[in-house]
């Protein structure tokens, strides 16, 4: 029976364990005995399942796997230890000297700053286009692009993608198309169901929704990526241990709950935003005014908790802004029950050169709110008293 997101999310991964256990047992230990000599070869020539170091799998975090590809309906998952050890790892599996990059121009700041300053000592290549630009994406492919990025909604400006359609020309161009799907979840976006190949995720964000963990997830398509990421991964070392693994598994019960909440949270404070006099543009692929919301639409199952947007006092009205709020904190991250207000250009995307920043529309006056869970009239108010 294939169940529906309420439903997945509070039984996905969850595989009879030895004591009938509800929660899954974690398994916190390093090493796994085994029966005999012969088992413990039959193990690492992969001629039986099972378990043998915690670096390698562990049957807490193997839930957690089974859990996200579950629900991102992908093939195998493949937990990690932040978002970024994901997108590293992922880049590490899929790409080598002399292979080429196109990725998202408006992404994760540290997504940016691994292509530009650390896999370029390496050899390889990038280009950074505004994807939700078709032909930008076509005329930025090369020979020897082996990978397509996409961040969408893209981080901090929520620029939309067409999933299916770049899938259509990365394939084309004989490369793979990997999203970032942070910033929805499989609750609202499912990038594989597109023709998209790869999924990473800051499990930090949305799936655990507690602030409390940071981890990071990789769903793949096919059984050879799997084993491609599985052995870097391994070899890396950039695992998930295995109570983080138990937190955000306690957390995805209730992302479909989350998750719907943050949307219609999120659309409301958009729209009150947008029509406020202080305001000069709101950033929102909920709103009708967004230049993708008809992608949004075809592709998103709601848009999703985040916003950006701009005071006509740009920065120093920001600032303001920012110190004047009660209820949301100033603090970076996202996609927790909490609502959390930053300045990307000084905070999150500092890191980035401040020209890729601008071909990006990271302005410095951007402010953006992940929103929570809490009273929407109450958040309404908190943030009307603070631009007042």
């Amino acid at each position: 029976m294939k169940h529906k997101m309420d439903t997945l999310c509070v039984h996905a991964g969850m595989s009879e364990n030895e004591h009938l256990a509800v929660a899954p047992p974690i398994y916190q230990t390093s090493t796994f005995k085994f029966r005999d000599a012969d088992h413990g070869a039959a193990l690492f020539a992969g001629k039986e399942e099972g378990y043998i170091y915690t670096r390698m799998l562990n049957p807490t975090v193997k839930a957690l796997e089974d859990a996200v590809a579950e629900l991102e309906n992908g093939h195998k998952g493949l937990g990690t230890a932040s978002g970024m050890a994901a997108i590293n790892t992922t880049f590490m599996a899929f790409v080598k000297a002399g292979d080429h990059v196109v990725c998202s121009e408006s992404v994760y700041g540290p997504t940016s700053t691994s292509l530009e300053k650390v896999l370029v000592e390496f050899g390889v290549e990038h280009t950074f286009v505004d994807t939700s630009d078709l032909s930008a994406v076509k005329n930025a492919v090369r020979p020897n692009t082996k990978m397509i990025y996409v961040e969408t909604p893209g981080n901090p400006t929520l620029v939309v993608s067409d999933i299916a359609e770049t899938a259509k020309i990365a394939h084309d161009a004989g490369a793979i198309l990997v999203v970032d799907n942070t910033f929805s979840s499989p609750a609202v976006q499912r990038p594989l169901d597109h023709g998209a190949d790869i999924v990473v995720h800051s499990m930090t964000k949305f799936l655990n929704g507690h602030a409390d963990v940071v981890a990071g997830m990789i769903v793949v398509k096919t059984e050879e990526q799997y084993k491609t990421c599985r052995y870097i991964l391994n070899h890396l070392g950039g695992i998930i241990p295995p109570f983080e693994a138990f937190l955000v598994l306690r957390g995805i019960k209730t992302l479909s709950l989350r998750m719907k909440k943050h949307n219609e949270n999120a659309q409301k404070i958009a729209e009150y935003l947008e029509a406020h006099p202080a305001v000069s543009w709101v950033k929102y692929p909920g709103l009708k005014s967004h230049p993708q919301h008809e992608i949004a639409k075809k592709q998103m199952n709601g848009f999703s908790g985040i916003i950006s947007f701009e005071l006509k006092g740009g920065l120093a009205a920001g600032k303001r802004m920012m110190n004047s709020v009660k209820i949301a904190q100033l603090a970076v991250s996202l996609g927790g029950v909490e609502s959390l207000i930053q300045h990307p250009a000084s905070m999150t995307h500092a890191g980035m050169p401040k020209e890729l920043r601008e071909q990006a529309g990271i302005s410095d006056g951007l402010v953006r709110i992940s929103v929570g869970i809490e009273d929407v009239d109450e958040l309404i108010a908190d943030l009307d008293q603070s631009m007042k």
